[in-house]
């Protein structure tokens, strides 16, 4: 990611009208904003694949899944983001007026990338772990070949739960499970 320089002030409701005039992405965070770059072939398939297998497990549940171009507002961050994959199951995202972001996620993945792997593992997840809805944040490392759940359990932490390349991997929040191995599939060397 990039630091734009836009007019100040630039607030919540500034960023999403003058976002929604750009012909790239960006995140909001906080005051600031930045350019969101390409992603790597390997990036966009991993995402994909654990896509396609969460859209197919929720096609006609409640649960809607989206896939990085749809934006997550953390209010208690004054944040808005663009994880690779989102699922909500909370009817206050399937309004009109939340069409463009969403603020009830029951799950987040993302795909690490060098440039952003320790943003996800540290300030992006202290905000997310502040929405209330969230019950897993996913990170995927397509160097290691694994897969990270973090998972809120009933007392309110935040517990460790890794997947190495040759175990299944479970997303509780949604009782999603499928290989490891199928989350990679069609990634060179995988």
């Amino acid at each position: 990611m990039s630091l734009l320089q836009p007019k100040i002030p630039f607030g919540p409701d500034d960023y999403l009208a003058w976002e929604s005039e750009q012909p790239f992405r960006s995140e909001y965070v906080d005051g600031e904003v930045f350019a969101m770059g390409g992603a790597s072939d390997a990036h966009g398939t991993v995402a994909g694949n654990l896509f396609a297998g969460l859209h197919a497990l929720l096609r006609g549940k409640p649960c809607k899944t989206f896939i990085s171009d749809m934006k997550v507002h953390v209010e208690a961050a004054n944040s808005f983001y663009y994880p690779d994959i989102l699922v909500t199951c909370d009817p206050r995202d399937r309004t009109p007026e939340a069409s463009h972001v969403k603020r009830h996620p029951v799950l987040v993945v993302e795909v690490l990338s060098p440039t952003t792997e320790a943003y996800d593992r540290g300030d992006k997840f202290a905000a997310y772990r502040t929405l209330p809805s969230l019950q897993e944040y996913v990170l995927v490392s397509v160097e290691q070949r694994r897969v990270e759940v973090f998972r809120r359990d009933a007392t309110g932490h935040w517990v460790l739960y890794p997947f190495a390349a040759n175990e299944e991997l479970e997303l509780a929040s949604v009782d999603f499970r499928c290989p490891v191995a199928e989350v990679f599939e069609g990634v060179k060397g995988a």
